[in-house]
């Protein structure tokens, strides 16, 4: 049983050749365009009315549910009548398709009613590139009449949103991006980056990493950041930051250890899922790369300029496969909020739970250093460096930290650590934040000063991340129950809605409507008020 225990959507402008979008706290009522909402991906919704309560069993304020295939895990967006949602084969809307692929569905956002759908075969590499069964994972951006998204080919997909009026129940394709044959990108896994559309052009995390021995990178030369034209989808920049200094190392010659650079934050440890986001910190644009390396990078969107860089690594911290390493890369997605960044790091689920660290970052600083790093200052501690996580630390007054929670605990404490590896990403509003970590443990925290107002422990894994809609914040388990809780910095007992299935997916709302996934019995179950 459950147990307590402590308890400005669009603005345009014309700057640096781009039209910009500034990113908002609230979407308001609306759809829901892309993964996080809006471009700064806090997930969070505070104008739209949903119903409190609801029955998957009963049919109790059901509009309507839909089958899919056996996974789907990048949860739904919803624009201009339609919802989307990637999933696999497994369970066939076309019977004459058979066999393991990636696919992209669209259904009719008031009835459920099955739209179209993209269809893609898997890469022949297998699992270390495109793992069976997974899918297509990457959440669409939905701009107009176009859809953006990663298939697990790892290509960028621009997509008619209205399918194809010559073949009824396929989609169009109306330009694709090949990461692999045009980079030499080697996804580790899947490809499953959800893109950010910001004026004329498309961002997108490549999925660049490890081979299946998981210690060499097959490609270290090949980008982990692209930018890309909107139009047509050419090639305006790319970046490879977290395995760059492989490519220096070997240039410069002798004996290179990767896990002597991963060690020392200085390459990717093993896959790049995470998403991008754009802020414009007083007027500043930027797009925000959350790096296989555990680093966070800021770019100009218009040339792929660095700005500032952050290790949301303690210097002391190290890798290894499995729950011993203390080392993390990010599954979550950065949020910003009132000129902030928060990210929780972690790993691939498959690696079991492990210390964590949540950072708030401020990213209105600008370096003062050649390297444009703003991480945290750090002191010799025997023969290693040791990060000093104290903001107010004279030492920090030119970092970006405003606060940190996590690493490990002192020896009798109930945990071996304060937070652990997320895979969630936060969810902030009213000066709150939500999240969790992969342990099962939901938090909520003052977001300006990072003071711990309470926790709780749902004794089940948590792969999605909190959603805030309707002054309730709600986050979905491995045991298939949909927590509830009060959006409030009290600590309070939640509701528990049954949903026949593993909720890893974030729950949307749009045009008074919540999205749900499920699953095992795979299900988006579409929920309002008196249906």
């Amino acid at each position: 049983m459950i147990r307590q225990l402590k308890k400005r959507w669009l603005v345009f402008g014309l700057i640096c050749g781009l039209a910009q979008v500034a990113s908002a706290t609230d979407p308001g009522k609306g759809d829901w365009p892309m993964f996080g909402g809006r471009p700064d991906r806090n997930f969070v919704n505070l104008k739209e009315k949903v119903p409190a309560t609801f029955d998957v069993k009963s049919g109790e304020n059901v509009r309507w549910s839909v089958d899919l295939g056996t996974k789907a895990y990048g949860g739904p967006t919803v624009g201009d009548g339609k919802v989307y949602i990637g999933t696999n084969n497994q369970n066939p809307r076309d019977p004459s398709i058979k066999g393991d692929k990636g696919v992209m569905m669209a259904f009719d956002e008031k009835s459920g009613k099955f739209l179209w759908q993209l269809v893609f075969d898997k890469l022949p590499a297998g699992r270390v590139q495109d793992w069976p069964e997974e899918g297509i994972c990457s959440s669409a951006t939905i701009e107009g009449d176009k859809i953006y998204f990663v298939n697990n080919r790892c290509e960028v997909v621009c997509a008619d949103a209205n399918g194809d009026s010559a073949n009824p129940g396929k989609g169009k394709v109306l330009w694709t991006y090949d990461m692999i044959g045009n980079d030499q990108v080697f996804p580790h896994n899947l490809a499953v980056c959800s893109p950010l559309v910001i004026g004329d052009k498309i961002f997108v995390v490549t999925a660049n990493g490890v081979d299946e021995e998981h210690i060499n990178i097959p490609s270290p030369q090949a980008p982990s950041f692209i930018c890309l034209s909107k139009a047509d989808g050419k090639l305006v920049w790319k970046n490879n930051l977290p395995t760059q200094s492989l490519v220096e190392a070997k240039k410069a010659g002798g004996a290179v250890s990767a896990v002597g650079l991963v060690n020392q934050g200085k390459l990717a440890m093993h896959g790049q899922w995470s998403n991008p986001v754009y802020a414009e910190p007083n007027g500043k644009p930027m797009v925000i790369f959350p790096g296989g390396d555990g680093w966070i990078y800021a770019f100009k969107p218009d040339n792929g300029d660095l700005l500032w860089k952050f290790d949301c690594n303690p210097k002391e911290a190290f890798y290894v496969l499995g729950p011993r390493a203390t080392r993390n890369d990010f599954i979550g997605t950065p949020v910003v909020y009132e000129n902030k960044l928060y990210i929780g790091v972690g790993q691939d689920p498959e690696h079991k739970e492990g210390v964590g660290h949540l950072w708030c970052i401020d990213i209105t600083k600008t370096p003062t250093n050649a390297d444009k790093d703003l991480s945290p200052a750090a002191k010799k501690a025997g023969d290693k460096m040791e990060s000093i996580l104290d903001p107010k630390a004279p030492e920090n007054k030119d970092s970006g930290l405003v606060w940190h929670y996590g690493g490990p605990t002192k020896f009798g404490a109930d945990r071996i650590y304060y937070f652990g590896r997320s895979m969630s990403t936060c969810a902030i509003a009213d000066g709150l934040l939500y999240t969790s970590d992969l342990g099962g443990f939901v938090y909520c925290f003052d977001a300006k000063t990072g003071e711990r107002y309470w926790e709780f422990e749902t004794n089940a894994a948590i792969w999605g991340s909190p959603y805030i809609v309707d002054g309730r914040v709600m986050i979905g388990t491995d045991d298939g129950v949909l927590f509830v809780f009060k959006h409030t910095k009290e600590e309070n007992e939640p509701e528990e809605l049954e949903m026949g299935g593993k909720v890893r997916a974030t729950p949307a709302a749009a045009n008074g409507t919540l999205f749900i996934l499920t699953e095992s019995k795979t299900k988006l179950y579409a929920v309002s008020e008196g249906k």
